[in-house]
């Protein structure tokens, strides 16, 4: 008979058999059987003693629940000026009617009654708005009336239209990048395209603002890297993401030099003409006209629709196999409700207005207002004399306290003016300023005087805040 001593003897030699790692699994698993049994036994918050009503009456009269927001909030909360007129060259704030050099309407597109009865005309037949995506019956005539016009205007393969501006570049670069992927980006990007480039989750490396030759040390750094591990750099796409016109300082990114860069390191242009559209080059077409490069040099053009065309939503345009990507992949595209069809014929409509004589009187309009701006001794302008946006600055003891005051008085005065907003997420700290914006709508008269009434506020404001320097 088979014992149970040589049954046991066969056991312990089946042990020695297996391999040590399936003994160590084995352990492991025993052992969490018998800590889960074990905290079983102990019990569970359940089995605790219950609270008698007066001891939960006092826990919940000792209890002292968190502010929703810091305690003195309101007391520091900036008051918000009461618009209550259409924002057009003139708009009516508490009541009182200014000079508008605040809001980027810089073709003048508002408050144009053709446009508006475009808009009228399109509520009417359409309604207010689609109620669904671009993929969910919310695609309307009009949308391929004007992403057909966008890019025939941009001399483009194909164009794609998003209901928010903001959302357009903030979705636009994380259907093209991903994780392990690689973005180059100027320091002063807007926010939106900062929120783009988080939601990409890709490596990125900052330059200086406008210094290539910062962005040449980062690339040469890169191309270093790709060289230990070719495997890995094979798979890796490159990107590179900048502004064609900075809203944060009004300066003008150099896309020649950009575009030699490319050939050399290998990577995708991503332009944001968000600002420089309907600005900059002959006939408004942006930074590749301006420059007179090949716009197929520039992988994808993004723009919104919310400044020189006065409506909103926005727009990106490029080549058919990189645009209709975004029709599955972008965000803001697949899931938000599509642009109103009103806005998308008002854009239509301003877009009849482009004209070589339009851009012209911006562009000698931003001329005048940078040339009378330099001449004031006791304020900086950061711009390029091209750009229709001019930060101003304070030379002594510059802040924003001091920045909002002189917007104040500024109003009194019957101007508009407005200190740039920042958010307290930006990756990188912004000098507070003035934003002054120049328009078509305004006369070379209306600009020097104005600049005038800035420099004179500015020197009482220092008179009567530091009269021993006075």
């Amino acid at each position: 008979d088979y014992s149970w001593a040589a049954k046991a003897g066969d056991v312990f030699n089946s042990y020695y058999e297996i391999p040590f790692y399936h003994l160590i699994v084995e352990l492991a698993l025993v052992l969490f059987i018998l800590k889960i049994l074990m905290s079983k036994s102990t019990g569970s918050p359940g089995d605790e003693t219950p609270l008698t009503e007066k001891e939960m009456e006092k826990l919940i009269a000792e209890w002292t629940p968190e502010p929703l927001v810091p305690v003195g909030a309101a007391e520091n909360e900036i008051p918000v000026p009461i618009i209550e007129s259409k924002v057009g060259k003139y708009v009516t704030i508490d009541g009182k009617e200014c000079l508008n050099l605040a809001t980027m309407n810089f073709l003048g597109m508002i408050g144009k009654e053709e446009i508006e009865e475009a808009a009228v005309q399109s509520v009417q037949k359409y309604g207010v708005g689609a109620c669904g995506p671009r993929g969910f019956y919310g695609t309307i005539d009009v949308h391929l009336l004007l992403e057909e016009k966008l890019a025939k205007f941009m001399d483009c393969e194909e164009a794609i239209i998003y209901s928010y501006g903001f959302a357009t570049v903030a979705s636009a670069i994380p259907a093209y990048s991903k994780r392990g992927d690689i973005i180059f980006c100027d320091k002063e990007v807007c926010y939106a395209i900062q929120k783009g480039i988080l939601a990409s989750r890709s490596t990125v490396f900052y330059y200086n603002h406008n210094d290539l030759d910062h962005l040449v040390e980062l690339l040469e750094a890169q191309a270093a890297q790709d060289k230990k591990n070719p495997k890995k750099a094979r798979v890796t796409n490159r990107f590179l993401v900048t502004e064609g016109l900075f809203v944060n300082t009004g300066q003008i990114t150099n896309l020649p030099r950009l575009i030699e860069l490319k050939q050399k390191y290998k990577f995708r242009i991503f332009l944001d003409e968000s600002y420089s559209f309907g600005v900059l080059g002959e006939n408004g077409r942006g930074l590749t006209e301006f420059y007179n490069v090949d716009r197929r040099n520039v992988d994808m053009i993004v723009g919104s629709m919310e400044f020189s065309l006065g409506s909103v939503g926005g727009f990106a345009c490029g080549s058919t196999f990189v645009i209709r990507h975004q029709r599955l992949a972008g965000a803001g595209y697949v899931f938000s409700a599509s642009l109103p069809p009103l806005h998308a014929s008002m854009v239509i409509k301003a877009m009849d207005y482009f004209e070589k004589d339009l851009f012209a009187k911006l562009i000698a309009n931003c001329k005048v207002a940078h040339e009378a701006l330099e001449a004031i001794d006791t304020i900086t302008i950061a711009g390029d004399p091209l750009s229709p946006m001019k930060h101003i600055r304070l030379i002594d003891n510059n802040n924003e306290d001091a920045l909002r005051e002189l917007c104040n008085i500024a109003r009194e005065r019957n101007l508009a003016l407005t200190v740039a907003s920042y958010t307290s997420t930006e990756l990188f700290k912004k000098e507070p300023s003035i934003r002054l914006t120049v328009n078509t709508e305004l006369t070379e008269e209306e600009i020097r005087s104005s600049v005038q009434s800035i420099g004179e506020l500015v020197e009482q404001y220092i008179s009567r805040n530091n009269p021993e320097g006075s």
